[in-house]
C-alpha cells in the first residue's frame, strides 16, 4: 500500500521541471559545431547597440522587481507571526544594549584618559612651580649675600674715607 507524502509530490514536480527543460542538440552526440553554425549562434546572442539599449533597462527593471519581491517575502517570513516579531524585537533590543554598552565603555575610557592627562599636567605644573620657587629663593639669597658683601665693603670704604678726611682736616 503506497501512501503519498507532501515531499513526494514536491519531488514529482521537481522532476517534471527538469524533464521539461530542453537540452542542446549537440549535448551528448560528440559532434563539433562547424564555423558557420558558431557564427550564426554568435549573431543571435550578441545584440546590436539599439537592441542592447532596450534590453539593459528591461533587465535592470526585472532584477529590481525580483529583489523587491524577495525582500517583501523576507519581511513577511520574519515579521509575519507574533513569535517572529518578538524574536526580531529581542534581537534589536540585544543589539541596542550592545551599542549602549560600547558607547558607555568608550565614554568611560575617554573620561579616564582625560582625567589622567589632567593629573599629569597638574603635577607637571606643580613640579615646575616648586622648581621655580626653589630657584628664585636660591637666587634671592645669593643676591642678598652679594648685596651684604658689597654693603660691607662700601661701609668699610666710607669709614676709611671718613677717617682719612678727619686725619687730613685735623692735621
Amino acid at each position: 500500500m503506497a501512501t503519498s507524502s507532501p515531499g513526494a509530490s514536491k519531488r514529482s514536480t521537481t522532476s517534471k521541471r527538469t524533464t521539461a527543460r530542453r537540452k542542446p542538440a549537440t549535448a551528448g552526440t560528440g559532434t563539433t559545431r562547424s564555423a558557420s553554425s558558431t557564427s550564426r549562434t554568435r549573431s543571435r546572442t550578441s545584440a546590436g547597440p539599439v537592441e542592447r539599449a532596450v534590453l539593459v533597462p528591461v533587465g535592470a527593471y526585472l532584477l529590481a522587481g525580483d529583489n523587491l519581491v524577495s525582500t517583501v517575502r523576507g519581511f513577511a517570513s520574519t515579521y509575519g507571526t507574533r513569535t517572529g516579531l518578538e524574536r526580531e524585537f529581542k534581537r534589536y533590543e540585544k543589539r541596542g544594549v550592545t551599542a549602549r554598552n560600547r558607547f558607555e565603555r568608550n565614554v568611560r575610557r575617554a573620561r579616564t584618559r582625560f582625567e589622567r592627562e589632567l593629573r599629569q599636567r597638574r603635577s607637571l605644573v606643580e613640579k615646575t612651580m616648586r622648581q621655580n620657587r626653589r630657584r628664585v629663593g636660591r637666587e634671592l639669597s645669593s643676591v642678598r649675600r652679594d648685596v651684604e658683601k658689597q654693603s660691607g665693603a662700601v661701609s668699610a670704604r666710607v669709614e676709611r674715607l671718613v677717617t682719612n678726611a678727619q686725619g687730613l682736616i685735623g692735621s
